[in-house]
């Protein structure tokens, strides 16, 4: 991350005749929100001076206590590649407070800076990220509208011209370049349409905070492309959905954290604890780590999509992977989240799980190495094997009694969280489907 001073900016938005600045935040549910200025108003945000109607964003703030200021985090300054090179936009990632001078508890940008001290007081110098972000491309129709057929009939790795979806991954790389990004690959996934584009790992925050601006680039991308980029986890039935596999790993005094070489496996006493406190709480998170209804979707047996709270070294059928390099590289790979999660959230809960685990010294059960995914249910429960919840209904419920994720959110986040979601549960439990109608109109 570029270390800039206010004066930088200043300088730099004069120097590239940069007009507009976007002031961005994230609500809590992961959806990227901005206040626009012209570059004549940027010394007075820079000088976090900048006001807006919190009561606007859902899952803020009463319309009685409206008033919130942004104060921008200018390491994140970047231009818009995408954007006129006449009278540039450029962004800023801001976080959110309070009128008095205090951080907004209900700012999730916030609530990851609260766990990420919990790693600091326990020792730790930084928790690193690398996540794999999935995608589909559809193509749009005459008006521009986004349909679900794809413009390809490619699979893993396929290239051009079976892989139509090549030109525009292209252009997604070239423009997360520009921003700043590292990128290490980029490939046709599994199914038709299907997309993935790794960049390195990053600090925690600073990993949110590209998560966000990544989804964004694909989205923008795509269009300028004639398609549609969408997140959503299992966008068509029958087909492999969108994952967001993420590794983490902990630093102390310079020094990988979850590396010991005298370990059979090459991982320490924190890896085991680290994995260990994921298992205990994931039922409890993971509507954290996939909060939609269609997450639930993606996370059923038969599609590679991690059901089963295990672990492994070898194979990749269970809910945790520890991928084969060590040393400095030794990581835990959560295989579950999806990226329609909120980044912030969802690294907030996973670290403070894993920490849990270590400073509860919360030693994980033996690691399942042979196919979960061909086990029968009774060899499943033999091995202590236990799932997911089948629905966000039954996440939120299992959210609700966690005494860890309210920890982690906060009382402000953690109820309006579970409100919202519940009302969203409602809402699709009672909508008619085209499935019923063709399954019971002739037949009742």
């Amino acid at each position: 991350m570029p270390n800039f001073s206010k004066e930088d900016i200043l300088r730099i938005t004069k120097e590239q005749d940069v007009k507009f600045i976007r002031l961005q935040f994230t609500d809590i549910f992961g959806i990227l929100k901005n206040v626009a200025i012209t570059v004549e108003q940027l010394e007075k945000a820079l000088d976090n001076k900048c006001m807006f109607d919190g009561s606007s964003i859902e899952g803020f703030v009463r319309i009685e206590e409206s008033d919130m200021y942004l104060r921008p985090d200018i390491n994140t300054f970047a231009i818009f590649p995408w954007r006129p090179q006449a009278g540039k936009v450029a962004r800023l990632i801001c976080d959110v407070y309070n009128p008095d001078g205090t951080p907004f508890e209900g700012d999730p940008r916030y609530i990851l800076k609260r766990a990420i001290k919990k790693a600091t007081d326990m020792g730790y110098d930084e928790l690193n990220v690398g996540p794999e972000c999935e995608f589909f491309l559809f193509l749009t129709d005459n008006e521009g509208n986004p349909t679900t057929e794809t413009h390809d009939n490619a699979g893993y790795f396929d290239l051009g011209p079976v892989d139509l979806g090549e030109n525009a991954r292209r252009d997604m790389c070239l423009v997360l370049e520009e921003m700043g990004f590292e990128i290490e690959a980029s490939h046709h996934e599994v199914a038709p349409g299907q997309h993935e584009i790794d960049f390195k790992y990053g600090e925690a925050l600073a990993t949110a905070d590209n998560i966000m601006t990544f989804k964004l680039v694909v989205k923008m991308v795509a269009q300028r492309n004639g398609l549609h980029a969408t997140f959503i986890p299992k966008p068509i039935f029958g087909i492999n959905g969108s994952g967001m596999h993420t590794n983490l790993s902990l630093f102390k005094n310079g020094k990988n954290a979850f590396f010991d070489e005298k370990d059979p496996l090459h991982l320490s006493k924190d890896a085991y604890y680290f994995i260990g406190g994921i298992m205990k709480h994931m039922r409890s998170i993971v509507a954290i780590t996939n909060p939609i209804v269609n997450s639930y979707k993606r996370l059923v047996p038969g599609y590679e999509a991690p059901v089963y709270i295990a672990w492994s070294a070898r194979n990749r059928s269970p809910l945790i992977r520890i991928p084969a390099a060590r040393g400095s590289s030794t990581r835990v790979e959560l295989r579950c989240p999806d990226p329609s999660c909120n980044p912030y959230l969802a690294l907030s809960a996973i670290l403070s799980a894993g920490l849990d685990g270590i400073k509860n010294k919360i030693n994980p059960p033996s690691s399942i190495d042979k196919n979960i995914f061909e086990m029968t249910e009774e060899q499943r429960k033999a091995e202590g094997i236990d799932s997911l919840p089948g629905s966000l209904k039954e996440a939120i419920d299992e959210l609700s009694k966690s005494e860890l994720a309210k920890e982690v959110l906060g009382d402000h986040v953690f109820s309006k969280f579970i409100e919202a979601k519940n009302e969203e549960w409602q809402n699709y439990s009672t909508k008619i489907t085209q499935w019923e109608i063709d399954q019971y109109l002739t037949k009742y």
